[in-house]
């Protein structure tokens, strides 16, 4: 196992493929780990140096107190990238990782190469609705929400007829509480409209047609805002790296041809 270290936190990473190789940048979503992209990595071009990492209160990475801001978790991102010495990532964030994947490239432009999009948006729901999933599962537990949840992660089809589906709902509920809290809060404070309209970088955008978290219309509008090309694929909700991985891995690879150096 590898980590990186800052003053307050120990995050769990994989720093995989060619130390000279196109370096590709992976964030999860909430609720899950790194192994969210486990299906899709197979499927990519050759040659990749693929990173990823469990962001703070998820996976093997600490969980610090709740509540955290979306800047602590851009900061954590970005010192994965100092501490692997990382430049020109082509950075890939689903959910909360799009969040991450937005800050850190208006931030550090130096950094980011080239944005990937997947199922999020510069605003996700309101505040309102992040505090009441808050108050309940610091009541009763992230298994207090946990269908409504996965049913919009998943398709019908995919709940009824993979056996995983029960590993899904296993890395969602062992979660920690102040994990799942903490990065509820920081994307119940994100609005990233203004400086996600004002990138200036290559970026795509892509969404599950059945995505009940940040609906096909809701990317779109953050695709028009930053001039991102946008993708529907069918068959997927949330998380369409493990529904329709060859499908994803299309775009990403036709994606990291268009902006090769």
């Amino acid at each position: 196992m590898h980590t990186i270290s800052t003053s307050d936190i120990t995050l769990h990473i994989r720093d995989e493929g060619p130390r000279d190789g196109r370096v590709v940048m992976l964030a999860n979503s909430l609720g899950t780990d790194l192994r969210v992209w486990d299906a899709l990595l197979p499927l990519l071009p050759v040659g990749l140096r693929i990173v990823r990492y469990d962001k703070r209160g998820h996976g093997l990475s600490d969980a610090t107190p709740a509540p955290y801001a979306l800047d602590q978790l851009v900061a954590d991102a970005e010192a994965v990238c100092d501490g692997l010495s990382l430049r020109d990532i082509t950075f890939v964030g689903l959910s909360i990782g799009g969040l991450i994947g937005q800050g850190l490239a208006a931030k550090r432009p130096d950094l980011v190469r080239a944005l990937v999009l997947m199922d999020t948006a510069a605003k996700i729901g309101t505040a309102a609705m992040w505090q009441d999933r808050i108050d309940t599962i610091n009541r009763d537990g992230i298994a207090a929400l946990a269908d409504p949840i996965l049913e919009r992660w998943f398709t019908p089809a995919f709940r009824a007829a993979n056996p995983e589906f029960a590993l899904w709902r296993n890395m969602l509920t062992r979660t920690s509480v102040a994990g799942y809290a903490g990065c509820c809060a920081a994307i119940a404070g994100a609005d990233l409209t203004e400086s996600t309209r004002a990138l200036r970088l290559p970026v795509m955008a892509m969404a599950g047609d059945q995505d009940g978290s940040t609906p096909p219309d809701l990317v779109r509008a953050t695709a028009a805002l930053c001039g991102a090309d946008f993708h529907v694929i069918p068959d997927a909700g949330h998380i369409p790296c493990v529904e329709q991985p060859a499908a994803t891995a299309r775009l990403l690879a036709d994606f990291l041809e268009r902006t090769a150096p």
